[in-house]
């Protein structure tokens, strides 16, 4: 009897360790990376080319949305810290934690490219490919931060970030 009760009692101790841990990863928002190395904001030199896209499809034009912008440089820098493109960088990230710690309203998409030297060329990336051409033009979206940033870390590449926001 009493080696049940303490193989009862360890059981339920260690089921409560792992919702515990559970629970302390699931609170764990994404971090917020400081962005380091040469990063800028190129929404207004991507801003022309989508608006234009949209007109074609008679959209209606995005505007500069400054949380939009802060997101996209703080995704540009995560994905140049790490070296590698990804929405998700590391356990526990979140897309949406993302957004609303930037003060992104919701809904929003992200798209995310590396390797093109201009705007223009990180704009034609992302027309052609299908579910980045679909986020652009996504009808309820009116805010937009489009930035880059290359880090000596990750051998100065140029990693890409634009985030589409209904600000």
């Amino acid at each position: 009897m009493h080696d049940q009760n303490f193989m009862a009692s360890r059981r339920n101790f260690l089921r409560a360790g792992a919702l515990l841990s559970l629970g302390a990863i699931a609170s764990c928002g994404t971090p917020r990376i400081t962005p380091s190395g040469n990063g800028s904001d190129q929404t207004d030199a991507t801003l022309g080319y989508i608006n234009d896209l949209r007109k074609q499809k008679g959209l209606k034009p995005l505007a500069r949305d400054p949380a939009a912008a802060q997101a996209a440089l703080s995704q540009a820098a995560r994905m140049a810290k790490a070296g590698k493109m990804s929405h998700l960088i590391g356990i526990g990230d979140s897309f949406l934690a993302r957004m609303k710690g930037d003060g992104v309203p919701l809904p929003a998409a992200e798209n995310i490219a590396v390797g093109q030297d201009s705007a223009e060329r990180a704009y034609t990336a992302w027309f052609n490919s299908p579910k980045h051409l679909e986020n652009m033009l996504g009808p309820n979206y009116s805010g937009l931060g489009v930035a880059v940033m290359r880090n000596p870390a990750s051998g100065n590449r140029p990693y890409w970030a634009m985030v589409l926001s209904t600000a």
